[in-house]
């Protein structure tokens, strides 16, 4: 393994002005979540309760908006439903701070609803861009920008709240969503590749692409952001515990940088490996985690083989996706995926939260890591490659 592939990957027309984009347009997409939340606890000076319920609004509100932005792109194309996603984004985080908690709540949740789909469009505009024998790595250095915006969107957050307030924090915010939704307006990156767009574009059944072992695939993405959630938690959880605190910044940052490496070793290989197996090992090697006891640097060693494997699972989990599904319902079923993400987190905050204050956050990892391989196994009877070929447009037609 070695650079000279993504050398050549990134020398594809438009790949890296798309993943360079992709990067910066996600950072403050990354940060709405923790500034939401500090917004509620520090500027309206409410608890932790009120800020989880506004969470939960604008989490519902991305479930349900994902895969029907993603629908609306298959149909009509990319620059509508950006145009629509960016004004939404402009004006709610423009105006967020000055909102009381009663109308905050379902003006988040209309927000997450109409929420700029940044990363289905990049995932999509990507599978569009690469071709098939390119893609696992296109896919691995675009999860790779992932955590690189995560590690750098709720930080900034954190900092702006604490230093400049709501109304400062969250202007920058609608700026730099406006921004992000601008420079994909004019990028307006292909949604199908050259080969797809000769093809006569007809309409492909959701009953004949979603089949069980998508769902399946879905479920087991869903375990995936269950493990990374619960086990970010149980980390913080046992260093608190252990009088620690101020080592959890770098044990965190020190866990992404393993999944970095994992995803640029992942997409370096010359052939990829299952989700399912990829899925399944990062869980099963998550749950001895808690067994080293609270010193964050064997905390951060015992990490080690669970963290190399997350940016390969879920990138995995996107080439599988754009290989079972038609380019007609790219959109829609990348949507699908990252509900499945949005479910996994969610899912796990609270269950993580219950097992460390019974338990202790030891069992936390182990429960984690158990939910993962017991959705793999429950997935495994479903997994059967559908070739795209085997997917029967009706006669038809659509304008995509």
């Amino acid at each position: 393994m070695g650079i000279e592939p993504y050398r050549r990957l990134l020398k594809l027309p438009g790949v890296r002005t798309l993943l360079l984009v992709g990067l910066l347009a996600r950072i403050p997409a990354t940060a709405t979540a923790m500034a939401l939340t500090l917004h509620v606890v520090n500027g309206l000076k409410l608890g932790f309760a009120e800020a989880g319920v506004v969470a939960m609004a604008s989490t519902i509100g991305m479930a349900v908006g994902s895969p029907l932005s993603g629908r609306f792109v298959d149909k009509h194309g990319l620059r509508p439903v950006l145009a629509v996603t960016t004004v939404a984004q402009a004006v709610f985080w423009a105006t967020a701070w000055l909102l009381p908690f009663a109308v905050l709540v379902p003006a988040a949740g209309v927000a997450g609803l109409l929420a700029l789909p940044i990363f289905s469009v990049i995932r999509q505009c990507l599978a569009a861009m690469v071709p098939v024998e390119q893609r696992r790595m296109g896919f691995s250095l675009d999860s790779m920008m992932v955590e690189l915006s995560y590690m750098a969107g709720p930080a900034l957050a954190v900092a702006g709240i604490t230093t400049l307030g709501s109304a400062w924090t969250m202007t920058v915010i609608a700026i730099g969503l406006a921004g992000s939704g601008s420079a994909l307006l004019i990028l307006n990156p292909p949604i199908r590749s050259e080969a797809e767009m000769e093809e006569k574009a007809e309409k492909v059944s959701r009953r004949q692409w979603l089949t069980p072992s998508l769902i399946a695939l879905f479920g087991t993405v869903t375990a995936a952001t269950f493990v990374l959630t619960a086990t970010e938690l149980s980390l913080v959880a046992t260093l608190e515990h252990a009088g620690q605190t101020e080592w959890i910044g770098l044990a965190v940052g020190i866990w992404c940088v393993y999944s970095l490496v994992g995803g640029f070793v992942y997409g370096g290989l010359p052939r990829g490996f299952p989700t399912l197996l990829l899925t399944g090992l990062m869980g099963a090697l998550t749950i001895p985690v808690g067994l080293v006891g609270g010193d964050w640097r064997w905390l951060v060693v015992a990490l080690v083989p669970a963290g190399v494997l997350c940016a390969p699972a879920l990138s995995s989990s996107i080439d599988t996706l754009s290989r079972w599904t038609p380019a007609a319902a790219r959109g829609e079923a990348m949507g699908l995926h990252g509900t499945a993400l949005l479910i996994g987190g969610a899912m796990s905050a609270p269950i993580a939260g219950a097992v460390i204050d019974a338990h202790g956050p030891s069992w936390a990892f182990a429960v984690a890591g158990l939910v993962a391989v017991v959705m793999v196994l429950l997935a495994l009877p479903f997994w059967k490659r559908t070739p795209r070929q085997e997917v029967a447009p009706e006669p038809e037609t659509v304008n995509a």
